[in-house]
């Protein structure tokens, strides 16, 4: 078996097996206007998963195909701004599409893990996805930083639902180094 696929399958087996006995889900926002979402997001902090550990320059981008679903790639340097640069994609099905908040994150048929946008400034600046479980989550934004103000109110909203917010991590973004995604 292929080690990145073997490492994939692990990873979606434990965010789909861990959902057993999940807590009460946690609250999305009321609505996500996906075209405004679409693009790039730069990953602020997290409480990252097994393949995020050591991510610098870390981007998220989200791409809207005609049949609704999302097509997402996520890059960052391992180790190191100068690291090597890893590539994940993923395709996401939104689940409720009254708001647009709550979506499938698939990365290997037929799992799909559970993606929530919790937060989301009204200009579209800054997000945070989340989940039940509250075993990870990200917050992301347009540019590269975000003030401290920002963050720490990010952080208390974070506590007020639950995360142990010792678990999130700061992302090293490194602007003059980053170059945007490309497709």
């Amino acid at each position: 078996m292929y080690p990145c696929l073997s490492k994939t399958i692990v990873f979606l087996s434990l965010l789909t097996f861990a959902g057993c006995g999940v807590p009460e889900p946690i609250h999305t926002v009321d609505a996500v206007d996906l075209h405004r979402f679409m693009g790039d997001w730069y990953v602020i902090a997290s409480i990252p998963t097994v393949f995020e550990k050591e991510a610098f320059n870390a981007v998220e981008t989200y791409r809207l195909n005609d049949d609704g679903t999302v097509e997402t790639t996520f890059r960052f340097n391992k180790g190191g701004s100068d690291g090597p640069e890893k590539i994940y994609r993923s395709k996401a099905y939104v689940l409720d599409t009254a708001s647009n908040a709550h979506w499938g994150m698939q990365f290997v048929w037929p799992f799909k893990a559970e993606y929530r946008v919790i937060y989301l400034a009204e200009d579209y600046s800054r997000t945070v996805i989340g989940r039940s479980k509250r075993d990870y989550v990200w917050i992301m934004a347009r540019k590269p930083a975000i003030s401290d103000h920002d963050y720490a109110e990010l952080m208390r909203l974070l506590a007020s639902y639950g995360y142990d917010t010792d678990k999130v991590q700061k992302v090293s973004q490194q602007a003059a180094n980053h170059s945007p995604p490309a497709d």
